[in-house]
């Protein structure tokens, strides 16, 4: 649940009411008032839905089961809904709650169904891996439609740990890839064959990777061309 907000009832719905009306806007009145935008946006959203009994603050303790989180959190981070989007979706009290379990959720906090007094319990931290293994988990990660969970769980690896190698791989950045900590050989220290194996490796991830993007800005383009004018 979010914290308890400060801004009365009247405050918040004459905020709304200037911004529905057009007479200010969320980041405008944010800044008046000394609140989040995103808060503003959270206000305007429940009044919308539910009038002016939305703005007012829950007496109950809100909960949300670990199931409902994860999709929350997933819908984001795979860019199918904005964060305001996935807030409205899930029923969720306001962004500023579901940013939080995203921020959580990407430093490896396993989320567990909210009880008032509880917090979260740590879940895998990710574990040490090879330069082959970070270029294959990459790779396949690019290969199955950039699913980091399902990466994480074949590998057994953190979200941040995928993340942070595939960024890496796309950018055609595979030498930083290496651990530096000298655990492993460089790649000039990789025999021709090595070598070679890797490079086609690479290859052929990049170019599933190309065709993937050009189909999807294909299947984009047909969308748009459908769209009624």
């Amino acid at each position: 649940m979010s914290k308890r907000s400060p801004i009365s009832l009247k405050i918040k719905l004459h905020t709304v009411q200037r911004c529905l009306e057009h007479h200010s806007n969320p980041n405008s009145e944010a800044k008046q008032i000394g609140v989040s935008k995103s808060s503003v946006t959270d206000w305007i959203r429940k009044y919308k839905a539910h009038g002016w009994s939305g703005l007012k603050e829950s007496k109950t303790w809100k909960t949300y089961s670990r199931e409902l989180r994860l999709a929350a959190i997933r819908d984001v981070l795979s860019g199918d809904l904005s964060l305001t989007a996935a807030t409205k979706k899930h029923h969720i009290s306001s962004t500023s709650v579901l940013k939080k379990w995203i921020t959580k959720y990407t430093q490896e906090i396993e989320l567990k169904p909210t009880r008032k007094g509880k917090g979260l319990s740590h879940m895998n931290k990710g574990r040490k891996t090879t330069f082959e293994e970070r270029i294959e988990i990459a790779q396949y990660t690019l290969a199955n439609d950039l699913d980091y969970q399902k990466a994480m769980e074949k590998f057994g690896v953190s979200y941040p740990q995928v993340y942070a190698w595939v960024r890496k791989y796309q950018a055609g950045q595979e030498e930083a890839l290496l651990d530096r900590r000298g655990r492993k050989k460089p790649v000039e220290e990789l025999d021709e064959q090595e070598r070679l194996q890797l490079r086609i490796k690479e290859l052929e991830a990049r170019n599933e990777y190309l065709e993937m993007e050009n189909a999807f800005a294909k299947k984009l383009a047909e969308i748009e061309r459908r769209k009624p004018r």
